[in-house]
């Protein structure tokens, strides 16, 4: 395992690494301060989707992705490498970026997530449910997850066909059921949508923003951190990594149908599925070691497919997971028509498949990667 972990962690081994020392934490802070405060710019430049319409224009959504995106390796690098840091100013400014990326990642969330939702039920019942303002608004990076995740796996289980839909008594419902949908998830959009505008428009965000202006130009190293090795840091976060993976159940998800997962996932309670918190879990310390491997590489290096396909699976089993709780959110709603709940039900089911074909691919990938690192 400590060899696994020396390969991944230092893809120099076996000859002579260059040396890493604390500046180059330093180098990649002030690089990722520098796109963030380019997007920022960006962002006001274009009105930031002030409309009130949700989404705004194909410029404004790249810039507030490139808000998110640069917000999260700060953060995440503040949190690996704290103890190169000064203390008192990382734990102020990291907490502070963590509520930046959620919250403008909201909006973005249930675009993708009505859309991932109505293209399923037009898969399972043939109908028409999708409106079209919503797929002329849908942005691409939705678009993408959702239909490869609508259509076949090349490496997920096959489905249980004894659960195969009624597809007469599914369209009809499926109409009424997008409609709920569609009328739920655009609310929740504006209001993400107008969420966010008021969070950069506040005192907290002109903040944070300020603190990041400073840090592209001077980052708060500990005393010790110029000629420290960070390595052993990002090292750490792989063991953590490493460790969440070994408490996942993953032989159940190497077998093709989890029906455990299922029985809870159809159930009535409104708690999220106990079976999800650790993979998300798994998912967040997988970005973690992504961008502490970024810190000691850089962009130099080719990305590793491994790890890719492994954030793919993890990502693919979120979305999935958060689209049945949208289902089944929706199919609580009162008083409405049987045709209607039964399409919201196939659905819930439909997309925790979804969820354990997700797993099923993070356990071929994840077991393909150890195999790898273990005989480089």
């Amino acid at each position: 395992m400590a060899q696994q972990h020396h390969d991944l962690t230092d893809p120099t081994a076996g000859r002579a690494a260059p040396p890493v020392s604390g500046e180059a934490l330093a180098g990649y802070l002030r690089g990722q301060a520098t796109e963030f405060l380019r997007a920022l710019r960006l962002h006001r430049e274009t009105g930031g989707g002030q409309n009130g319409s949700g989404g705004g224009t194909a410029d404004a959504v790249d810039a507030a992705r490139a808000l998110r995106r640069s917000a999260r390796r700060i953060s995440g690098s503040l949190h690996t490498f704290r103890p190169l840091l000064d203390s008192g100013w990382s734990e102020e400014i990291r907490p502070e970026l963590a509520w930046v990326s959620g919250t403008l990642a909201l909006e973005h969330a249930c675009a993708s997530r009505l859309e991932r939702l109505l293209l399923a039920l037009q898969r399972l019942s043939g109908a028409t449910v999708v409106p079209p303002q919503t797929l002329a608004s849908g942005t691409g990076a939705a678009t993408a997850t959702a239909v490869p995740l609508a259509g076949s796996h090349k490496a997920a289980p096959p489905r249980a066909t004894s659960t195969a839909p009624d597809r007469g008594n599914l369209t009809v419902g499926a109409a009424k059921a997008g409609a709920l949908l569609d009328r739920q998830l655009t609310l929740a959009r504006t209001r993400a949508h107008s969420t966010a505008l008021q969070a950069l428009g506040s005192s907290r965000f002109h903040a944070v923003a300020d603190k990041v202006a400073v840090l592209a130009s001077e980052v708060p190293l500990a005393p010790h951190a110029a000629g420290a090795d960070p390595r052993p840091l990002a090292a750490a976060a792989e063991e953590r990594l490493a460790d969440a993976v070994a408490a996942l159940p993953l032989v159940t998800a190497g077998h093709p149908y989890n029906a455990e997962a299922l029985i809870h996932g159809l159930s009535p309670d409104p708690a999220p599925h106990p079976q999800d918190a650790p993979w998300h879990q798994v998912r967040l310390l997988l970005r973690l070691h992504r961008y502490a491997l970024e810190v000691l590489h850089g962009d130099d290096g080719p990305p590793d497919v491994r790890l890719l396909a492994a954030g793919q699976s993890l990502d693919r089993h979120r979305d999935a997971s958060e689209a049945a709780a949208a289902a089944a959110h929706a199919a609580r709603t009162p008083r409405i028509a049987p045709a209607t709940a039964y399409a919201l039900g196939v659905l819930h089911a439909d997309q925790r498949h979804e969820v354990e074909a997700a797993r099923y691919a993070f356990q071929r990938s994840w077991q393909k990667q150890t195999v790898g690192t273990t005989t480089s």
